[in-house]
C-alpha cells in the first residue's frame, strides 16, 4: 500500500519494488488531482504495472500514460452501469469469458454503450464555468467559518470536501436534505456508512474533524444561483450551532 501525505497526494518515494500499482487520478472525496506523469515515471522505473482509475477525471483531464485505465460512464453524464477498460497490452489480461475470444463474459449492453458515446461527444466546455463556481462556493464556505479539505492541492473543480466545525456530518446531511440539497458524508458510493472517511484518515485528519466533513459535487447544469443557495443554507446551519 502506497501511503498518502497530508495534502492528499500519493507519496511517490514509496513506489518501490516490481509490483502492481493502482492510483485514483482524482480522488472521489477531495477532488485532489494526482501527479500522474510523475507516478507513471516512478512505476516504469521499478518495472511495475500501473492501473489508473480515471472514473472522476476522464473527459475532464487528459488520460495518463498507464498500462490499464478504467472509466465510468455515469461520471461523464452517461448511463450508470457502463464503463470502459483501456488496456495497453492485452497480454496483461486473462481471457476467461465465453465471448469475444474470452474477453467478455456476457452480452453487450448496446443502449448503455450508445449513451456512453453520446456523453463523451457532448464534451466538457462547462468545466471553465465549474472553476468559477467552485471559487464562489469555497469563498462562501470559508466566510461562514468552514474549512476546505486539501485547499492548497491541485483539485478538480467539480468535487470537494468541506468541514463545518463542531457539526457532525450526519446532522449536516439532515439539514441539507430538508433544504432540498443533496450532499454526502465521504464518498457517494458509501454514504450509508457512519465510519470516518479513510481518505481523510490517510491524510492525517483525526476522527472528530473527519466526522464533520461533507462531500459536495456538481455538474454541467449547476449555476451561480445553486451555489448561492447552498452557501446560504451552509451559513444558516453553521450559525444555528454557534447560537446553541
Amino acid at each position: 500500500r502506497v501511503p498518502v501525505v497530508d495534502n492528499g497526494y500519493v507519496d511517490i518515494s514509496a513506489i518501490t519494488g516490481n509490483g502492481r500499482f493502482a492510483v485514483q487520478s482524482v480522488n472521489n472525496e477531495t477532488g485532489v488531482i494526482q501527479p500522474m506523469a510523475d507516478i507513471t515515471a516512478a512505476v516504469r522505473k521499478v518495472d511495475g504495472i500501473f492501473f489508473a482509475d480515471c472514473s472522476q477525471s476522464a473527459g475532464k483531464l487528459p488520460l495518463p500514460d498507464a498500462d490499464l485505465i478504467s472509466i465510468s460512464a455515469h461520471k461523464l453524464g452517461g448511463p450508470p452501469g457502463m464503463g470502459a477498460l483501456l488496456v495497453r497490452n492485452l497480454g496483461l489480461l486473462s481471457p476467461t469469458g465465453g465471448q469475444e475470444q474470452g474477453y467478455r463474459r456476457g452480452t453487450e449492453n448496446l443502449p448503455a454503450a450508445i449513451g456512453f458515446a453520446a456523453a463523451l461527444e457532448a464534451g466538457f466546455a462547462w468545466m471553465e464555468t465549474a472553476v468559477r463556481l467552485r471559487k464562489m462556493l469555497e469563498d462562501g464556505i470559508v466566510a461562514a467559518g468552514g474549512e476546505v479539505v486539501a485547499a492548497s492541492s491541485n483539485r478538480l473543480a467539480t468535487i470537494g470536501s468541506y468541514r463545518m466545525p463542531d457539526v457532525a456530518a450526519s446532522s449536516q446531511l439532515i439539514n441539507f436534505d430538508m433544504a432540498g440539497i443533496a450532499v454526502s458524508a465521504g464518498s457517494a458510493c458509501s454514504s450509508g456508512t457512519l465510519k470516518a472517511s479513510h481518505v481523510l484518515g490517510a491524510m492525517g485528519w483525526d476522527d472528530k474533524s473527519a466526522s464533520e466533513v461533507v462531500r459536495v459535487s456538481f455538474g454541467a447544469d449547476t449555476n451561480a444561483s445553486d451555489i448561492a443557495r447552498f452557501i446560504d443554507v451552509w451559513s444558516g446551519i453553521a450559525a444555528r450551532v454557534k447560537v446553541a
